[in-house]
C-alpha cells in the first residue's frame, strides 16, 4: 500500500487496534491528513536545534571573556568564532544546580537539568523535548551522534537513547537505500515483532519476585524495548517514502569512515552530515557528544597525545594547561566550521540553515582540574529566523548583586582566583536550564518550564 495515499491515513486508535499492543505510538506522518502536512511545509519553515558537547570544561583563564556587551573582545579559545559574532552569543554564569555536587553527572543532566542522586532516574533532555514536536514530519525523530557510547539524548522515562560513531553507519539509513530492497527490510523490520508484548506475562510474572532495585532496572530495560518497539514501527511506516536525493560531492563527503588520528577530519563529516540532514528534513533535531568526561579522545595530528580528562587535571603544569587550551580551540574551530556551512547551506525555501537552526556549544563543566561545575562555558549560535537576538556576550556573572568583577592581573589577564567562579556560581539564579527553555519555546514546544528552570533567559 502507498504510504503517501490517502488510503493509507490512520488514526491512533485504529493503529492499537491494528498492532494488539499497549505501547503508546509516536505522532507519524502517516496518521496526518495530507493537506495539513502540505500546510506545514507552507506556512512555515522547519525549525532545528544541534547541541554540541565538549567533556571536562574548558582552560577556564584562556577561555573567559571578561568584557561584557556587543563590544566584548573575544578571548583566546573562542578567538575561532569571531568571524560569527553576529550571529553568536558566548554566554557566561550559567549552571545546573542539581549537578554542583556530583561531577560525573555533568554530561547526564547537560540537557535535562534533572537532579541525578545515587537513586534517581533522569528527566527527559530537551532535544528529546523539541522532538516530541518535530518527530511528526520528518524520517527520524532525532540523530544522535559520540565519540563514545554515552548520548546526550534522555527519554522522558529517564533511558538514555543509543548513539551512532562510525559516519558510513549515520550516512546508510537516512540516505541509502536498504540492503535487499524494500520488501527485505520490511520483513526484516516485522521480524523483529514485538519483544515486550510476547513476554509480557513472564515479564509480569518475575515482576512479582524482585527486589526495588531489580524492579528499577527492568524498568529501564522494558523502557528501552518500548523505544526501540516504536522505532522499528516508525521506520516500517517510512519505508515506501522515498529518501531524500543526495548529490556524489555530498555522498563522498559524509559517506566514509575517518581513522581516530584524524579527529578534526572527522568532527567536521559529523557535522557535515548534520548539516545534510537538516537541509534534507531527515530530522531536526540532533545532539553531538565530543567525549564524556573520562573518555574524550586525544587529538594527535596537532600533538596532543593525552585524553582530554588527563589535560583538565592538569595541576597547574604549564605544558598541560597550553595543550588543553590548544584543545578547546580546537573543538571551537570545528564548531565554526558547522556554521559556517550551516550559513551556505541553503534551506529548501532558499534561505541560510543557520538562520532556522540553533547550535549551543558547551560543557556541563567549567573547570576540570577541580570538577568546578559553575559558570559553564557556553556560546548560542543561530536561529535568527526563530527571533533570537546575537552580536553580545551574555554575563549572568556580572547581573549577580554582589560580583565584585573577574580577577583580573595590571596585564588584564585572568589569575587563578577566576577558578573559584568556576566552582561556585556568581548568580545562584541563573540555571542553564532556563536557556535550555528558550531554546524549546523556540522550536514550539509549548511549556512554562523546563527541567529545573526558574525562568526563561532573554535573547
Amino acid at each position: 500500500m502507498n504510504y503517501l495515499s490517502q488510503s493509507w491515513l490512520i488514526d491512533r486508535r485504529h493503529a492499537f487496534k491494528a498492532l494488539g499492543t499497549f505501547i503508546a505510538l509516536p505522532m507519524l506522518e502517516c496518521m496526518i491528513p495530507l493537506r495539513a502536512g502540505a500546510e506545514e511545509t507552507a506556512t512555515a519553515a522547519p525549525r532545528r536545534s544541534a547541541f554540541i558537547y565538549l567533556a571536562n570544561g574548558v582552560h577556564s583563564l584562556n577561555y573567559q571573556i571578561t568584557t561584557t556587551g556587543k563590544n566584548y573582545q573575544f578571548s583566546r579559545s573562542l578567538k575561532p568564532l569571531e568571524k560569527h559574532r553576529s550571529v553568536i552569543t558566548p554566554i557566561s554564569g550559567l549552571h545546573h544546580p542539581g549537578s554542583l555536587s556530583h561531577h560525573h553527572n555533568c554530561i547526564n543532566v547537560w540537557l535535562t537539568g534533572g537532579k541525578l542522586g545515587p537513586s534517581d532516574k533522569n528527566t527527559i533532555s530537551v532535544d528529546q523535548k523539541m522532538a516530541e514536536i518535530t518527530a511528526q514530519h520528518t524520517r527520524f525523530p532525532s540523530l544522535e551522534v559520540a565519540i563514545t557510547q554515552d548520548s546526550l539524548a534522555w527519554t522522558a522515562d529517564g533511558v538514555r537513547l543509543p548513539a551512532m560513531r562510525r559516519c558510513s553507519k549515520i550516512f546508510a539509513p537516512m540516505f541509502a537505500g536498504p540492503k535487499g530492497g524494500i520488501a527485505a527490510q520490511r520483513r526484516a523490520l516485522r521480524r523483529k515483532g514485538s519483544v515486550l508484548d510476547d513476554n509480557l506475562a513472564e515479564v509480569r510474572r518475575l515482576g512479582k519476585q524482585m527486589g526495588s532495585g531489580d524492579k528499577g532496572r527492568m524498568e529501564q530495560y522494558l523502557t528501552s524495548v518500548r523505544e526501540a518497539e516504536i522505532r522499528t514501527r516508525r521506520a516500517d511506516a517510512w519505508l515506501d517514502t522515498p529518501l531524500p536525493a543526495v548529490s556524489e560531492t555530498d555522498r563522498k563527503r559524509v559517506d566514509r569512515d575517518i581513522a581516530d588520528t584524524m579527529a578534526g577530519d572527522y568532527f567536521r563529516t559529523v557535522y557535515d552530515l548534520m548539516v545534510l540532514a537538516f537541509q534534507t528534513d531527515v530530522t531536526r533535531v540532533a545532539t553531538f557528544s565530543l567525549g564524556g568526561e573520562g573518555q574524550a579522545i586525544a587529538i594527535p595530528e596537532i600533538g596532543i597525545t593525552e585524553s582530554r580528562h588527563q589535560l583538565s587535571h592538569h595541576g597547574g603544569d604549564m605544558g598541560y594547561m597550553e595543550k588543553l587550551t590548544n584543545y578547546d580551540k580546537f573543538a571551537i574551530e570545528q564548531f565554526s566550521y558547522f556554521l559556517t556551512r550551516l550559513s551556505e547551506t541553503r534551506d529548501l525555501g532558499g534561505k541560510p540553515l543557520l538562520g532556522s537552526t540553533m547550535a549551543l556549544f558547551g560543557s556541563g563543566m567549567s573547570y576540570g582540574h577541580s570538577h568546578g561545575n559553575a559558570n559553564l562555558p557556553l556560546v548560542l549560535a543561530g536561529g535568527s529566523d526563530l527571533g533570537l537576538k546575537h552580536g553580545q556576550h551574555l554575563d549572568f556573572n556580572r547581573q549577580a548583586k554582589d560580583f565584585q568583577g573577574y580577577a583580573l592581573d595590571a596585564d588584564g589577564a585572568l589569575t587563578t582566583a577566576h577558578y573559584q567562579l568556576c566552582s561556585r556560581p556568581a548568580n545562584p539564579d541563573a540555571y542553564l536550564s532556563n536557556l535550555l527553555l528558550l531554546m524549546a519555546q523556540r522550536m514550539g514546544v509549548e511549556t512554562d518550564t523546563f527541567g529545573d528552570s526558574n525562568k526563561v533567559v532573554a535573547l
